[in-house]
């Protein structure tokens, strides 16, 4: 979010300079081939372009102002995150500004699964950005520790957006994903009807990310799974959103739909929100990279709206 305003700041000023005739041209990296380029190869700085009219070469209208993934969801002069999505109102977030994890709003992952033990130890929130620490180290069992957080109240059909980061190095499994939790910090999931796998990297490679739907009842099904080309994930933050409703399940990329999957073909249920990483040999992975540790997957922020017509509601566990 800092990132945001600095970047803006720095942009504005660039062009009052201009405006004022202390440089000879305009900052060229706004000019308008280069800022389309801009919005979509980097999700860092996103500027929406409203207008820029020039007449007898001068600048007349206002230039630019920042898209609402930059936004800030509390404070006297903020603005509300919105949606990508028409007709949908912001209930639940996590911006990660405090100092510590908001046990109010999450529970830890405490499982041992695949290569890893997950730890509360290794979740933290420093500098604007939830961190999940990947360490070697061995705990039940386990040479390497992860970490992940679990929404404590449940959703359903709703519009679901995290903004994150993937480790460099081989041999971790990071996800932002959609399941009901039993609360035992496993990923059981005899309460669950279905899981919505929102983005799942392998870091074995960085160009490239899966989504699915998988359904758990009887008789157990994947629905929709595909593996999108991506610039390098641990190189610079993206957006990753999906789209829950009674007929179908939307996953978005930085805004684009990229993925739509039949929702009448499965059971629904209530969903916990999840993100996590883990060691993991899922992706082929060989093995793990241990000469990138220790190493931390990165979270801006976790997101829920649901339909102004009060169609979805939030709800406890």
């Amino acid at each position: 979010m800092r990132r945001c305003s600095i970047a803006w700041s720095r942009l504005k000023n660039g062009w009052l300079v201009w405006l004022a005739g202390g440089a000879d041209s305009p900052p060229a990296i706004y000019s308008a081939q280069k800022f389309k380029m801009k919005i979509h190869s980097s999700n860092t700085d996103r500027w929406l372009l409203h207008a820029i009219v020039f007449v007898g070469g001068l600048c007349v209208s206002s230039i630019l102002s920042p898209m609402s993934s930059c936004a800030q969801s509390s404070g006297s002069n903020s603005i509300a995150p919105t949606a990508p999505i028409s007709g949908y109102t912001l209930v639940w977030n996590d911006e990660f500004n405090a100092s510590a994890i908001d046990s109010a709003k999450w529970s830890y992952r405490t499982d041992s699964k695949h290569l890893s033990t997950q730890k509360p130890e290794n979740v933290s929130v420093k500098d604007g950005l939830l961190r999940l620490s990947l360490k070697k180290e061995t705990v039940a069992n386990k040479n390497y520790t992860g970490a992940g957080i679990v929404s404590q109240p449940v959703f359903k059909y709703a519009y679901y957006e995290a903004r994150a980061k993937m480790p460099p190095g081989a041999g971790w499994h990071t996800s932002f994903w959609l399941m009901k939790h039993d609360g035992s910090g496993t990923t059981d999931f005899q309460l669950a009807a279905q899981g919505i796998v929102v983005v799942q990297n392998e870091s074995v490679d960085h160009a490239s990310y899966a989504v699915k739907v998988d359904n758990y009842q009887e008789p157990a099904a994947c629905y929709g799974f595909l593996r999108l080309p991506t610039p390098d994930l641990s190189a610079d933050f993206h957006v990753f959103g999906c789209e829950f409703t009674p007929e179908a399940v939307k996953f978005f990329l930085d805004g684009v739909l990229v993925q739509t999957v039949d929702a009448t073909k499965f059971t629904h249920s209530d969903q916990n929100v999840w993100v996590s990483s883990i060691a993991s040999h899922m992706g082929n992975t060989p093995k793990v990279d241990d000469s990138t540790l220790p190493q931390e997957s990165l979270f801006d922020y976790v997101r829920v709206f649901t339909r102004t017509n009060g169609v979805t509601s939030m709800k406890q566990n």
